[in-house]
């Protein structure tokens, strides 16, 4: 028998291995690499983050394509980008291809600035064609409404994508003139399938939300080529806090039927001044990081007729008195404004008034007491000190004079305690201590303390 060719089976051996490995390549291309759900798990069976991840990346692969730059904003997603929940994530993860964008939801949101999508049927035809239903929600462009035109164009609002059950949530954000961005609430029409998503579950869209432009960055999530917020703490806090109301224009169109505006000259003029001032409150409580919202006669002016109360001569803020700073007085004495006068403490009835020109901003500090809160008022000569309560209430965003401004959330219910069921009916001559709804007398201040707790400038 001849002897065997060592080289020549060494060869063999080579060519052999060479087909193996090309053959795992092939199946590896083939079944974990191509765009769908067909990652096996270690078990060989597909898990539930293996059919998300891949719903993910296919819609991350055809927004890249076809050039929307998304950006992520999912908040148990961007809840996983903290420090801490990344320490925890890391020692609980057991699906390391899908850590951040797997966060147990069949939901993930991105978010789109508006004036960036092009309504382009070929992306919609391609995420057809990649398996994904998609469903359209629309609505009326509040830009576009006034007080005479009270219906806008119609414009996207939502788009949701469906692929194996798992649902990819598009938020446009449009530009508003207040300098911040906004989105619409989620509203399905009749026609439409009421069982294409988990609605409940979607994390925007149950009522319209307003945010501040957030700086975006480019990083890697799961593999993946993803723009998230940079400061992700600052931008959930946000989210949290999104809720926005419009306002109320048809309803501001039958008031001043009933009650034509003043315009002139003097209101004005006046109008202007409210919105500097109003812009300079917002600038410098901003900078001290003190929420505010506006109050008494400002907020019925905008609830009334979207706009200010030309015969008011004031502009009205509250404050919480658990966000008061002891450095408020020189930020805005630093900002131009002169202290008109300083009633009260800080554990009772605190009230300071500030002047710009001859408009007079009123900062009002509410005090939380069981089922109510309630701000306090001095009358400076007698020293009579009183009361004005209000039920609870959340916050809520607003726009007023092209500014972003908060206003409380249940509007009707804090415009009826201060002003009575007879809101809707001017009344221009005003008595602060007796013509509110919700005043109560509350004691008096001691003389001896007076020098203190009534300064008037």
């Amino acid at each position: 028998m001849r002897r065997v060719n060592r080289t020549a089976v060494l060869l063999l051996l080579i060519i052999i291995s060479f087909l193996f490995l090309l053959f795992q390549l092939f199946s590896y291309r083939k079944y974990v690499s191509q765009r769908g759900p067909h990652i096996l798990s270690r078990t060989g069976h597909l898990t539930a983050s293996d059919v998300q991840w891949q719903t993910v990346k296919r819609f991350v692969w055809l927004a890249q394509r076809f050039g929307l730059p998304l950006f992520l904003a999912d908040p148990p997603a961007l809840t996983l980008l903290s420090q801490d929940a990344l320490l925890q994530r890391d020692r609980q993860v057991h699906q390391p291809h899908c850590s951040f964008l797997c966060s147990g939801r069949p939901i993930t949101a991105f978010a789109l600035h508006a004036n960036q999508w092009k309504y382009d049927p070929g992306f919609l035809l391609a995420a057809e064609q990649k398996g994904f239903d998609f469903l359209e929600l629309r609505g009326e462009d509040p830009r576009l409404a006034s007080l005479d035109t009270l219906s806008g164009e119609d414009i996207p609002l939502h788009l949701l994508l469906r692929l194996h059950g798992y649902i990819i949530q598009v938020v446009f954000l449009y530009e508003r003139s207040g300098n911040y961005l906004w989105h619409g609430p989620l509203r399905l029409r009749a026609n439409m399938d009421r069982s294409f998503a988990p609605f409940r579950l979607l994390d925007y869209g149950r009522h319209a939300g307003a945010y501040n432009r957030p700086e975006l960055i480019l990083t890697v999530l799961d593999g993946l080529d993803v723009r998230i917020p940079r400061n992700v703490s600052r931008f959930l806090s946000e989210q949290r806090h999104a809720r926005f109301l419009e306002c109320r224009y048809r309803d501001a169109r039958n008031f001043l039927q009933l009650y034509p505006d003043d315009s002139s000259p003097d209101s004005l003029i006046f109008r202007h001044k409210v919105k500097s001032l109003l812009h300079l409150a917002s600038r410098t409580l901003s900078q001290l990081d003190i929420p505010f919202w506006i109050s008494s006669g400002t907020c019925l002016g905008w609830f009334r007729q979207c706009s200010v109360i030309s015969y008011s001569r004031d502009v009205d803020i509250g404050v919480f008195i658990v966000d008061f700073r002891s450095d408020i007085i020189a930020a805005f004495r630093n900002a131009g404004l002169s202290l008109k006068h300083k009633f009260g403490k800080l554990e009772d009835s605190l009230e300071l008034s500030f002047l710009s020109d001859d408009v007079k901003l009123d900062i009002f500090f509410f005090y939380e007491d069981g089922d109510v809160v309630w701000n306090g008022g001095t009358q400076a000569k007698s020293g009579k000190k009183f009361k004005y309560v209000f039920p609870r209430f959340s916050l809520c965003w607003t726009e007023l004079l092209e500014l972003k401004v908060r206003v409380p959330c249940e509007t009707l219910d804090y415009v009826t305690a201060n002003y009575g069921s007879s809101w809707s009916v001017p009344v221009r001559v005003w008595d602060w201590k007796s013509s509110p709804s919700n005043v109560q007398e509350n004691g008096v201040w001691p003389p001896a303390e007076w020098e203190e707790l009534i300064q008037v400038y």
